[in-house]
């Protein structure tokens, strides 16, 4: 538990009862100079209490209250004889209110009220017959110099308020960009999710459509592959509830997160196997060294690969075959998928309002510094190309 100065507590416990404290050190200073005065004369009651009464808000108006004790403390140096009466110790109280808690011009204006009083106060109230003039010249720089102390100490106050504001500023402002930054991390969090999810269900729902025409046309001659396709949709169907089981569970609390399944560039070899046993016929080349990518770029990899065979499955028309080229460049990965089917159909789902794939794509690869390109070949079919950079490594 954190400690603090006993003049502390006091500070933040003054601040916290601002209100009451003011009213009750107003009525005790009412109450004291009113005691005092009543031997004096009517007039120095009511002067008592105009210059007192005022401190029970010079807090919350301190420019009203600064402004309605110096005109009873003209009164008192004006009409108030040669008496001094005791609610002028009020003065220095406001003056320190003024230069803590008022405006700029109020504290400087109430400082030049000050000191001119101060001036005026000592010749009337001190300045006696044979006193030498440098005397009465000391006491009036002495009482200047307090009340200049008294605006000292209280304009040292009001910066040191200011600076605490600007500090609980500051917090505020520094948690309202870590609650930004929190829902943009959710942002990013959900788009992810829902481009793994679009990859997921899309190349899932692909193979088993097209098992499940394969398996219904060849059943009658050959129930064997009847069989294996439906084993394969199984397989599939599987796999894919195992993935967006284990992806969904990101957004449950009381789920473990489990990024164990996202598939990398090494996994691209057991796609082709999958794509190939649904009937797509996949050429593959692969040039250069493979090197390491980081889970994201791998991801990429993986996702470019898998759309864009998902789409020869769907798009590139029966019969059509695919070629995959991997160069491991020296600086990046080149990634180039083709098919000889269909390449008007291919292209119309860059266009399409469903077709988000080639969007995700070029999403996902633009992350990570590289870009895609795809359309249709001349003469046929289509081509996507992507290329994603390695990250730099020290050594």
């Amino acid at each position: 538990m954190a400690r603090f100065p006993t003049s502390e507590r006091f500070v933040r416990w003054s601040a916290e009862h601002a209100r009451g404290v003011d009213i009750c050190i107003a009525t005790a200073a009412a109450l004291f100079s009113v005691v005092v005065a009543v031997e004096a004369s009517p007039l120095a009651v009511f002067v008592s209490l105009g210059m007192t009464v005022p401190l029970a808000w010079r807090r919350s108006r301190p420019e009203l209250s600064g402004m309605v004790i110096a005109g009873f403390a003209v009164l008192h140096v004006i009409f108030i004889g040669n008496t001094l009466l005791a609610s002028a110790v009020v003065v220095p109280i406001s003056l320190y209110a003024l230069a803590a808690y008022g405006a700029r011009w109020s504290s400087l204006t109430g400082l030049v009220l000050a000191l001119l009083g101060s001036i005026a106060g000592t010749v009337r109230y001190f300045g006696y017959d044979g006193i030498p003039v440098s005397s009465q010249v000391m006491q009036s720089v002495a009482v200047m110099i307090f009340m200049l102390a008294v605006w000292a100490f209280g304009d040292l106050r009001r910066v040191r308020t200011k600076q605490l504001e600007g500090l609980t500023e500051r917090a505020r402002l520094l948690e309202l960009e870590r609650a930004q930054e929190a829902e943009i991390a959710t942002i990013s969090e959900r788009s992810r999710i829902a481009r793994e999810m679009h990859d997921i269900v899309a190349h899932s729902l692909t193979v088993v459509i097209a098992q499940a025409d394969g398996g219904r046309y060849s059943a009658a001659k050959d129930p064997q592959a009847a069989i294996q396709a439906l084993e394969t949709i199984a397989s599939t169907g599987r796999q894919a509830l195992t993935d967006m089981r284990s992806l969904l569970s990101v957004l449950r609390e009381d789920t473990p997160r489990d990024f164990s399944v996202i598939p990398g560039a090494g996994d691209i070899d057991s796609l082709f196997h999958e794509l190939r046993s649904s009937g797509l016929d996949i050429a593959v080349s692969v040039t250069g060294e493979p090197r390491e990518l980081s889970a994201g770029a791998g991801l990429t990899a993986y996702r470019i690969v898998q759309e864009s065979l998902t789409n020869v499955l769907k798009h590139a028309g029966p019969g059509a075959q695919a070629s995959v080229e991997m160069t491991w460049a020296e600086t990046e990965l080149v990634l180039g998928i083709t098919d000889d089917g269909r390449g008007g159909s291919a292209a119309l789902v860059e266009s399409s309002p469903g077709g988000q794939g080639l969007i995700g794509m070029a999403e996902r690869a633009k992350l990570h510094g590289g870009k895609v390109t795809a359309g249709p070949k001349s003469g046929g079919g289509y081509s996507v190309r992507a290329v994603l950079p390695y990250e730099r490594t020290s050594g």
